[in-house]
């Protein structure tokens, strides 16, 4: 008799406020971008998005918490959007296009928190990579471009995922095993802030080559905590890219080990 699919939180996009044209005004949307869910159900798996709680909301604790939406998932994969407000790492946004989303910050530590607690798996994707190193006390560089000496470009508007660079694993890294000892590959590139002070019992495990930018962090404690600056799940079939299978597979195995 086979088992059920596993069921793997994606955390939401926040909109706070809607373009007039989607008619929803004074209203806050949370949503999800489906390649991301596409991605993961071409494992095998089932995508639930975990929507916001909190008392803002008009729902009390005592009704739902963080840990019943925990208790009932295998696995949590927190996904790309805007950026990790600065505020959250102690710091303030050098410009005002900068501020970030503070209280999707908030939800995401909580529910990454929860599923560590609960021995279940966390995956990061871009923001989400950036959001694991704040979680654990690093911070982040505000902009790439601005304050990165030698930096080449993380970002191009135009291209948006069209846009690549090289990476190179660290060796003896997660992802060298992985990759069956493969030094790195060619990924997109799609965002401006990076890691600057890496956080507490986090280990680097690949660079952009080049100019030396973080682009992929793991958890050293116990628990599985991994995230990558590039997006594996706009990969797909496309040539030259670095597939992004094994990273979610890797993933996928460590919810199905928490769930046994």
């Amino acid at each position: 008799m086979s088992r059920a699919p596993l069921r793997i939180g994606l955390s939401a996009r926040l909109l706070h406020t809607p373009p007039a044209e989607l008619g929803f005004p004074g209203k806050t949307l949370q949503y999800l971008e489906q390649s991301m869910a596409h991605w993961i159900m071409s494992h095998g798996a089932l995508v639930l998005m975990v929507p916001t709680i909190g008392q803002h909301l008009g729902l009390r604790r005592a009704q739902i918490s963080v840990h019943d939406y925990v208790s009932a998932l295998d696995g949590l994969v927190l996904q790309g959007g805007a950026d990790v407000s600065p505020t959250t790492y102690r710091q303030e946004p050098l410009r005002p296009e900068w501020t970030g989303d503070r209280i999707r910050d908030l939800y995401e530590i909580e529910l990454l928190w929860e599923f560590v607690i609960q021995g279940k798996p966390v995956l990061g994707v871009c923001r989400g990579a950036q959001l694991i190193n704040v979680a654990c006390g690093g911070t982040l560089w505000q902009d790439i471009s601005e304050y990165v000496p030698g930096a080449a470009a993380h970002r191009d508007v135009d291209l948006y995922d069209k846009h690549h660079h090289e990476i190179d694993f660290v060796a003896g890294s997660r992802l060298t095993t992985l990759y069956d000892g493969t030094a790195g590959g060619l990924v997109n590139s799609i965002h401006h802030q990076a890691v600057r002070d890496l956080g507490s019992d986090l280990r680097i495990e690949a660079y952009s080559r080049g100019d030396n930018v973080v682009e992929a962090i793991r958890w050293q404690g116990k628990g599985y905590l991994f995230g990558c600056q590039w997006h594996p799940e706009f990969h797909g079939g496309a040539g030259a890219l670095l597939d992004g299978s094994p990273i979610l597979q890797d993933f996928l195995e460590a919810a199905e080990r928490a769930r046994s």
